[in-house]
């Protein structure tokens, strides 16, 4: 299989001509959420942020599926000799412990009875067969897949494509004016660092993502929300990106 590699090559010529509507700007993450892929959708361009510090306990590495407990962790470790230094696009796999194996075990053990488990489960089968070195590809792989089946056609980029200094606020508004933006699509966590207000002097209009959540059909009684897209995948197929986005399908 060939490998999937997120993010256009920039040219600053086109971005300056074609500025974007809206952008949104994340990290890339391991299995993400719904919500991940509702916000890629309405994007008009897509940042992954890979060049910022790799923070631990987060959902870089890590998402939930579905058991018939509950809920259960797919963490992907890492290695962190220099986790206060340590870039996401810097961190290494750590390889010792059959992760792999143990992540694909519990896909299909949770997901054989899925509606559409036959569907999606020989990718996820030959992904686990292959070794990764860094965290950040295997997330660029997975992530592209899923972007693909769903029918996500947002053009992406990678944020260590631009040249952009700052930390959090500054940063993500320089990340802003190098699309073009005219707005900016984010998480309600980020009211606690960026300022509508600074943005706006800037060009650029300041939206937070109020996601209604959907609920569909899972494998086990009850519905938990929250989880990674493999569970929404694995039940709904090719209507998974009109259930995410809360599309009417009748």
């Amino acid at each position: 299989m060939d490998e999937r590699t997120l993010g256009t090559k920039i040219n600053q010529d086109e971005l300056v001509a074609s500025p974007t509507n809206r952008v949104v700007v994340l990290q890339p993450s391991y299995l993400p959420w719904i919500g991940y892929f509702e916000q890629m959708e309405r994007a008009d361009k897509f940042v992954f942020l890979d060049d910022v510090q790799y923070t631990r306990r987060d959902w870089r590495n890590r998402n939930k599926i579905r058991t018939n407990e509950g809920s259960s962790w797919l963490t992907v470790p890492v290695q962190q000799k220099n986790h206060y230094t340590q870039l996401l696009k810097e961190t290494r796999i750590d390889n010792s412990t059959n992760w792999n194996k143990k992540h694909c075990s519990a896909i299909k053990f949770n997901y054989s009875n899925a509606p559409f488990f036959e569907n999606y489960y020989p990718y996820f089968d030959s992904i686990y067969q292959k070794r990764w070195d860094f965290l950040i590809d295997l997330c660029y792989e997975t992530t592209g897949y899923l972007k693909e089946v769903l029918n996500i056609t947002t053009q992406t980029f990678k944020s260590s494509d631009f040249s952009v200094e700052g930390v959090k606020a500054e940063r993500i508004l320089s990340l802003c004016q190098k699309m073009g933006a005219t707005h900016y699509l984010t998480g309600a966590l980020a009211h606690d660092y960026l300022s509508g207000i600074n943005f706006a002097k800037n060009g650029v209009e300041l939206e937070y993502q109020e996601y209604d959540h959907p609920s569909y059909s899972q494998q086990y009684l009850g519905f938990i929300s929250n989880l990674s897209l493999v569970d929404l995948l694995f039940n709904a197929g090719d209507k998974s990106l009109a259930v995410l986005m809360n599309w009417n399908t009748n």
